[in-house]
């Protein structure tokens, strides 16, 4: 099994790089094989140089980075809610931080304060990243009950949280000036918007922590897999073990969507498919989901800017293309 582990792990990476290079070749200017090379190896043109390093790298990587913490998340959810269906975007963690989002857009973007500087560049993830976190303990608040939170009802609340919010989003952007409008939609429908350095650095640090220490703590997330009578008899603390990895999969799946949009259907698809390749233990799940979720999330962008070129079909279209009949094919097997 660990071998196996290995040649889809390692096997992942490669076809992320591969993907890399597909990437950065492909979109209105069309850049050869061989100048791409030269470019990468420091001996290309300054025009492909600034092409490539400053405008198709960052978002090449931030799409990498998004992919691998919405995975991973969906992974996490999954676990402690013991249901495959379990996924940031159906939780209504990602319709909580778009309703932050539209409501700032709404409120508050316009003001003087909020327009310049450098705030202005940074205040919609920060926004994004608290709406999702307002989902998350709305949550887990109405699904407490007789002291303890079970998981078919944090499923159910977060759906009817997602429903919730998605119907204030709509009165909200019907309101809206067109201008407005037209930058929510696009938002809200998954598209990569923070493509320069800045944003790929401050995103890194959530994944290098965040990551490593869900694999860290993968043991107690098998155990809650079990029933509760099963994880209790060998020392778990369910309530506070359920609260704690809910944190951590809010905390991912808020900083990314902060800069990537309102992507769904991702953190159902990369642990499932991980499932499938390398069984339930989460030590090997959580790093395969993450290698996973960013290569489905890079070729799901680079599909997003071919398809309709020079247009762009934001990725989050791309991906529930992709991941909503399998969602129905799930739901219809489960």
């Amino acid at each position: 099994m660990k071998n196996k582990f290995n040649l889809y792990f390692y096997g992942g990476i490669i076809l992320i790089a591969v993907m890399m290079i597909v990437s950065i070749n492909s979109g209105f200017i069309k850049i050869p094989f061989t100048e791409v090379i030269d470019t990468l190896l420091g001996r290309g043109t300054e025009d492909n140089a600034i092409t490539i390093f400053d405008f198709r790298m960052p978002r090449i990587t931030m799409a990498v980075l998004v992919g691998m913490g919405i995975a991973v998340s969906g992974a996490i959810l999954q676990g402690i809610s013991r249901n495959p269906l379990a996924d940031p975007g159906i939780l209504g963690i990602n319709s909580g931080a778009g309703l932050a989002v539209v409501m700032y857009m709404f409120f508050l973007q316009g003001t003087t304060f909020l327009a310049n500087g450098l705030l202005s560049t940074f205040i919609m993830p920060l926004i994004a990243l608290f709406g999702a976190f307002v989902s998350a303990f709305l949550i887990y608040i109405l699904a407490w009950k007789k002291g303890s939170t079970s998981p078919t009802r944090m499923l159910l609340v977060g759906i009817g949280i997602n429903a919730a919010f998605g119907a204030i989003m709509i009165v909200f952007q019907l309101k809206m000036e067109p201008l407005d409008f037209t930058k929510a939609l696009v938002w809200l429908s998954g598209t990569i918007w923070a493509t320069n350095w800045t944003f790929v650095w401050a995103l890194l640090p959530w994944l290098v922590i965040l990551i490593p220490l869900a694999v860290y703590r993968s043991r107690i997330l098998d155990i809650m897999t079990l029933s509760e009578p099963s994880a209790i008899s060998v020392g778990v603390h369910i309530n506070r073990e359920r609260r704690n990895f809910l944190v951590l999969a809010v905390a991912l799946a808020g900083a990314c969507v902060a800069v990537g949009g309102g992507i769904t259907f991702l953190g159902l698809i990369a642990p499932h498919i991980a499932r499938k390749l390398v069984g339930a233990s989460h030590k090997k799940v959580l790093p395969l989901s993450a290698v996973l979720g960013g290569l489905i999330l890079l070729t799901a962008d680079t599909i997003g800017r071919v398809v309709l070129e020079p247009m762009e079909l934001p990725v989050g279209i791309v991906v529930a293309i992709i991941g909503a009949p399998y969602f129905v094919y799930l739901l219809v097997k489960s």
